[in-house]
C-alpha cells in the first residue's frame, strides 16, 4: 500500500508541472498581458501609457521567460514565468489584480471546503468499500447480480438530480435542513448534512463498482 501511494505521488509531480505550464501558457502567452490591460481598462480609447501604467503595478511588465536586461540568475528569476508560475510551487500565490492576497483567500475559503470534503470522502470510502466487500462475499449469485444492477442504476443518475431531490424534499417540504448559506463552528453541520449525504449517495454506484472490481481482482492473484 505505501508503494503504491508514493508511485501515485510521483505520478502526481509531471501532471503538476504539465498543468502549471498549461496555464501559464493560456494566461500570458494566448492571453497576453496587454489583453488582459485593455480588458480591464476598457477596449474603447485606451492608450499605450494607461496599458503600461497598468503592468507595471502588477508586475506583468516583466518578460516571459528570460530577462537579459539583468545578470546572472535574475535574468530567470525577474520574469513572468518565474514570478506567476514557479513560485505557486512553493506556495506563493501572489496577489490578486485588486491588490489582495489570494492566499488570504485561500485560507479564508478552506475551512468550510474541508469541513464538506472531508467527511464526505471518509463517510463515502468507509460506505463503498464496506458495500463492496458485502457484494464480494456473495459474488456470482443473485444478491451480486441485483447489486450490479441497482450500482448501474446509480451510475446512470446525474448528481445533480440528487442534489435538486435532496434540497427539495428534505430543505422545501420536510424543512429539515436549511436550503443554503453557513454557519461558523458548530452551527455548521445543520448546513453539511445535505451535501454531505449527497455526495455520498451520488458516489456510491462508481465507488462501490470499483472497490469490487478491486478486491475481485485481489481474490483472483491468490
Amino acid at each position: 500500500m505505501g508503494a503504491y501511494l508514493i508511485r501515485r505521488l510521483l505520478y502526481a509531480i509531471p501532471i503538476l508541472i504539465g498543468v502549471n505550464l498549461l496555464t501559464f501558457a493560456l494566461f500570458f502567452m494566448v492571453n497576453s498581458p496587454d489583453d488582459m490591460a485593455r480588458a480591464h481598462l476598457g477596449n474603447k480609447r485606451v492608450t499605450v501609457d494607461a496599458v503600461e501604467a497598468w503592468k507595471r503595478e502588477r508586475g506583468y511588465d516583466r518578460p516571459l521567460i528570460y530577462n537579459a536586461d539583468h545578470p546572472g540568475i535574475e535574468r530567470f528569476t525577474d520574469t513572468l514565468f518565474f514570478t506567476k508560475s514557479v513560485r505557486l510551487f512553493a506556495f506563493d500565490f501572489g496577489q490578486a489584480d485588486n491588490g489582495r492576497a489570494i492566499a488570504d483567500d485561500i485560507i479564508q475559503r478552506a475551512p468550510p471546503s474541508l469541513a464538506l470534503a472531508v467527511p464526505t470522502f471518509l463517510i463515502g470510502l468507509l460506505l463503498n468499500v464496506t458495500l463492496a466487500l458485502g457484494i464480494v462475499l456473495f459474488r456470482a449469485s443473485y444478491l451480486d447480480w441485483l447489486g450490479q444492477i441497482g450500482l448501474v442504476a446509480m451510475m446512470s443518475v446525474s448528481s445533480l438530480f440528487y442534489i435538486i431531490a435532496g434540497q427539495y424534499l428534505f430543505g422545501k417540504l420536510m424543512l429539515l435542513v436549511p436550503i443554503s448559506g453557513y454557519a461558523e463552528a458548530w452551527g455548521a453541520w445543520r448546513f453539511l448534512i445535505l451535501p454531505v449525504a449527497v455526495g455520498v449517495v451520488a458516489g456510491i454506484g462508481a465507488g462501490v463498482r470499483w472497490y469490487r472490481s478491486l478486491f475481485l481482482e485481489e481474490i483472483g492473484k491468490d
